[in-house]
């Protein structure tokens, strides 16, 4: 019994790391790279058609490659909760309770050409207890985490001072790192936080963006982690100039250097839209400078985006503005940010504003999207700092707030 443990323990974390985003087509499978889902003896993926009748599922796997599951009337399945390593909480179940979305580890014989394969037992997650699990681990870090940018490095005491944002403006926060701490790293060109690889205190550097869950100080100041994700990002401002949608390819020109950018979105990159009507709402409700409308900063808040009490709008404090809500609280924009409804490729279209995030890869003119938000000019407004009057001529520069009020690049799990 213990190496099917061993295989459950290894399919739980394929599991959990192998989600895909709703709507949005998987990779093809690579010609040149082994396929971890697929051995001899076992296949890990996702059930994407089932036929009761001939006894036969196709499942796909994470790299793309589709195996055939031949199932024989010997062939047991268990359910079996996301988050268990042993078959102690796995219940009977049959063919009759399996749905297209379901994860499965099949283990059998696998064909040659890992094409097909006959599974004498069939272990199942399903769509919905993976989706639970998966929001439970978002509520508990949205509760217990810490979001921020890398502002210091003391490999003295290993410990980092990030820079996070509060409703009364930035504000350090130390964080030890412990030796035996779970600790993550996005690596290049990696698009989901399930793909953080095991990482440890050395690579963190300045201007880094870490998410953490632990507990907080009384004082606010020091943070304790459980776990820690980094990873080094790169967040651009442009204009859509063409859309392939099919080829999920965006060309687009930075509104900083001026330079024309690719963005490929990917199966995991997350698209939103900044609605028009919370644009024009912002406009309306702006206070202390020009509207969102017109182009200016010193936007109000949005309906649904509750300033946070005590924000100290007004208060002059590190990144705020003289007025704007939104603009004092900017944990308030970064909630405001998760909850934009998302989009596809296909809905971009030409001449529109955007901001993506980008782990930084090899090819510094071609960005992997982890998270794209168009329709962004009252976005980039609303970040923009308060330019103060006889501060410097010429036109300002449309991106300055990127790198000062918002993370974009660490995801929730």
């Amino acid at each position: 019994m213990k190496p099917l443990f061993l295989f459950i323990a290894f399919v739980l974390v394929a599991a959990l790391s192998g989600q895909r985003a709703y709507g949005q087509t998987q990779p093809a499978p690579s010609t040149t790279q082994t396929d971890s889902g697929i051995t001899a003896t076992r296949v890990i993926g996702e059930v994407r058609t089932i036929d009761s009748t001939a006894k036969q599922l196709t499942v796909k796997t994470d790299a793309g490659s589709v195996v055939a599951i031949t199932l024989a009337d010997s062939t047991s399945y268990s359910r079996l909760p996301p988050g268990e390593t042993t078959l102690a909480k796995a219940t009977k179940i049959t063919l009759a309770d399996l749905g297209e979305g379901d994860r499965v580890l099949a283990m059998g014989k696998v064909a040659d050409d890992h094409k097909s394969a006959t599974a004498r037992t069939l272990v199942v997650m399903t769509k919905g207890d993976i989706a639970k699990k998966q929001e439970q681990e978002r509520l508990e870090w949205r509760r217990r985490g810490i979001l921020g940018v890398v502002s210091a490095v003391k490999p003295d005491t290993k410990e980092v001072t990030i820079s996070t944002r509060s409703a009364t403006g930035s504000q350090p926060v130390i964080i030890p790192i412990a030796e035996r701490l779970d600790m993550r790293r996005y690596a290049p060109d990696s698009i989901k936080f399930s793909d953080a690889k095991p990482s440890v205190f050395e690579e963190l550097k300045v201007g880094d963006q870490v998410r953490a869950l632990g507990d907080k100080s009384a004082d606010g100041t020091h943070f304790t982690p459980e776990k820690v994700v980094s990873g080094s990002f790169r967040t651009v401002a442009g204009t859509v100039t063409s859309v392939d949608a099919t080829t999920g390819t965006i060309k687009i020109n930075d509104l900083q250097t001026k330079q024309p950018l690719t963005i490929v979105i990917k199966t995991d990159s997350v698209l939103r839209k900044f609605p028009a009507e919370m644009a024009a709402m912002m406009g309306a409700r702006g206070a202390g400078g020009p509207s969102a409308a017109s182009g200016g900063p010193g936007q109000g808040a949005p309906s649904g985006a509750r300033p946070a009490q005590g924000s100290g709008a007004g208060t002059g404090g590190p990144g705020q503005g003289q007025g704007g809500g939104m603009r004092a609280g900017g944990a308030n924009l970064q909630e405001m940010l998760d909850r934009l409804p998302t989009i596809s490729a296909a809905d971009l279209k030409t001449g529109d504003t955007i901001i993506v995030s980008s782990t930084r890869g090899a090819d510094p003119s071609r960005l992997t999207a982890i998270t794209l938000i168009s329709g962004a000019d009252t976005l980039l407004a609303i970040m923009a700092p308060r330019q103060q009057p006889g501060a410097g001529q010429g036109s300002p520069n449309p991106t300055a707030g990127l790198g000062t009020g918002v993370t974009f690049g660490i995801g929730l799990p």
